[in-house]
């Protein structure tokens, strides 16, 4: 039997829509992995520390207030500082395409664009963590 996936979608910084947020939360709960709901407002010291105290395999940032070229970097920065490099960060929400390369250039696995299918999201986090294992 295959391990379920933990994932924690955490709302960096002062952004106050959540819709997607929960909708992607919910959906990969009904693709069968274990789901962390953060809520809104989080530093990227919380979502590191409940990333920490919850195990999780992902952390799924989403981001719609334009600060992603801040806070995601942020987020990478402390994770390997506290030494934890076995937890994929994904991002989505409304990123220009022109900043995908940075993100991913910082260590973010995949960026998720307003649309993708959850089916599409779950099937990558399956695949590259079942790839790690």
């Amino acid at each position: 039997m295959e391990k379920k996936v933990r994932v924690l979608i955490a709302k960096p910084g002062l952004n106050g829509h959540d819709r997607g947020a929960k909708v992607v939360a919910r959906g990969l709960a009904e693709e069968g992995m274990e789901v962390i709901y953060a809520g809104l407002w989080n530093t990227p010291e919380q979502i590191v520390e409940t990333a920490i105290q919850e195990d999780v395999d992902v952390i799924g940032l989403s981001i719609l207030s334009g600060a992603h070229d801040v806070l995601v970097p942020e987020v990478l920065r402390i994770l390997k500082e506290r030494g934890i490099n076995n937890v994929i960060v994904v991002v989505g929400g409304t990123i220009p395409l022109e900043d995908i390369k940075f993100l991913k250039d910082h260590g973010v696995k995949e960026v998720f664009l307003p649309g993708t299918p959850i089916a599409d999201i779950a099937k990558f986090i399956k695949q590259i963590i079942h790839k790690a294992e």
